[in-house]
């Protein structure tokens, strides 16, 4: 089961190589055209406005809207507490920045760094994690496999780990349709 495990992360990591790499090209293009000073910091401290759908009940679809920036932000629970996750269905696995690790209680000076993934960044080191639970709008998924980006990451990422255990999920110009 630990060969199984370990080769699942380690071909999560290609395509998390490949989806952080993508989206970190995505935002080296738009940081290309300097801005001024002040242009940086309105954006830096612009908020995205996220809707998030009412909790879904037992079996019912779920909705995570489409945010002005064109991505699909869910709000979701892991392990009880609030995490924000870019959804990416090109990442494998669901990806978690440091800080949001810590916020879970994962202790992130404790973890074993023994992967090396490529992002926009460069080269870093990750480190697999078990998540309890992770529940976007009630689409909740028991014993996720995740990942701890070492550096380079801006945004938590909610990746195939929990996206493929779905019965299925929809996206549409408007939402992202989540079915338990």
């Amino acid at each position: 089961m630990s060969e199984r495990v370990s080769s699942l992360v380690r071909y999560a990591l290609v395509a998390l190589v490949a989806s952080v790499s993508a989206f970190g090209a995505a935002g080296m293009v738009v940081a290309l055209a300097p801005k001024p000073p002040e242009l940086r910091a309105a954006r830096a401290e612009a908020p995205i406005a996220i809707a998030v759908a009412p909790e879904a009940a037992a079996g019912e679809r779920a909705e995570v809207a489409k945010a002005a920036d064109g991505h699909y932000w869910a709000e979701a629970e892991v392990n009880g507490a609030p995490v924000r996750f870019l959804v990416d269905t090109g990442a494998t696995a669901v990806a978690l920045t440091p800080a949001d690790a810590q916020r879970l209680g994962i202790r992130i000076d404790q973890l074993k760094y023994d992967y090396t993934v490529g992002t926009a960044a460069g080269q870093t080191r990750a480190a697999s994690v078990k998540l309890a639970s992770v529940s976007v709008a009630g689409a909740r998924i028991d014993n996720v496999d995740a990942l701890v980006i070492e550096k380079g990451l801006d945004a938590s990422l909610l990746g195939m780990t929990y996206l493929g255990r779905l019965s299925s999920f929809q996206a549409t110009r408007q939402a992202l349709f989540l079915q338990p």
